[in-house]
């Protein structure tokens, strides 16, 4: 997994490339945590390019969204493919976090 990290006057962007799993999970975690923690609490995780995410990747954005949300901030995803849909559908996550097509709707909603 790779990640890629813009920040603009509305969020932080992170676009994932790759797997999110078990074996890089901490490595999204760190960077969520600091961002978090330097108050920068508009994330935008852009998953146009992640291929894979486990209970471990699932996790981390449920970590994030509970504290940036506890925060008064907005964490939101676009660009899931449509297995990566499929599973956040299975999970319930689809009526948990705001899902957009594409960064420019996300980035909209800030």
């Amino acid at each position: 997994m790779n990640l890629k990290e813009v920040k603009n006057d509305k969020a932080v962007i992170i676009e994932i490339d790759g797997r999110l799993d078990t074996t890089n999970y901490s490595s999204l975690e760190r960077k969520l945590v600091d961002h978090i923690d330097n108050g920068n609490i508009n994330v935008l995780i852009d998953c146009s390019n992640m291929d894979y995410i486990s209970s471990s990747g699932l996790r981390i954005f449920l970590m994030a969204l509970k504290k940036i949300t506890s925060l008064k901030g907005k964490f939101v995803l676009c660009g899931l493919q449509d297995n990566i849909r499929e599973i956040f559908e299975i999970s319930g996550f689809t009526s948990i976090f705001p899902i957009f097509d594409n960064a420019q709707d996300a980035l909209a909603d800030f």
